[in-house]
């Protein structure tokens, strides 16, 4: 873990977690066929965001003295970034093939190539995970909250 990385990384997450928000409010409050609103989702993820960078924030002003070490280590640095930019590519590949592929693939890929990104060689583990998560989230929102998501294109 990178001290530094870290604390300019709430803060980053921070700021695009009180857009998500204001932007949400800015969604039309229903949709034809929906039970809940389009900009429900997104202002859950948006609050989401908020306090989880807060608490990573908190996590590491508290634990300066812990993460002092790791931050030493000069590789650690460069992976931190490497990372980072696989991630944030993976995301804007995901945003943009989410329409064409549906939410399933999308969303599996996107979880296994983020798994693998920070834990690479548990390929069994990653893709059960990120297939359950992707097949109880569809199910969840689609059927017992009556949302829509992008099909399957087949």
């Amino acid at each position: 873990m990178n001290l530094k990385f870290d604390r300019v990384a709430s803060v980053v997450f921070l700021m695009l977690g009180i857009l998500i928000i204001v932007e949400s409010q800015k969604i039309s409050a229903s949709a034809y066929g929906s039970e809940i609103g389009p900009s429900t989702f997104p202002f859950g993820l948006g609050i989401a965001l908020i306090i989880l960078s807060i608490l990573l924030f908190f996590e590491t002003v508290r634990h300066k003295a812990m993460y002092k070490s790791v931050e030493d280590k000069e590789g650690e640095k460069f992976s931190n970034y490497k990372q980072f930019l696989i991630i944030f590519i993976s995301a804007v590949a995901y945003a943009f093939l989410l329409e064409k592929l549906g939410y399933l693939v999308t969303t599996f890929a996107f979880l296994l190539i983020s798994f693998q990104t920070l834990e690479r060689g548990k390929w069994v583990s990653s893709i059960i995970v990120a297939a359950a998560f992707s097949a109880i989230i569809y199910f969840g929102f689609v059927n017992v909250l009556g949302g829509s998501l992008p099909k399957f294109p087949l």
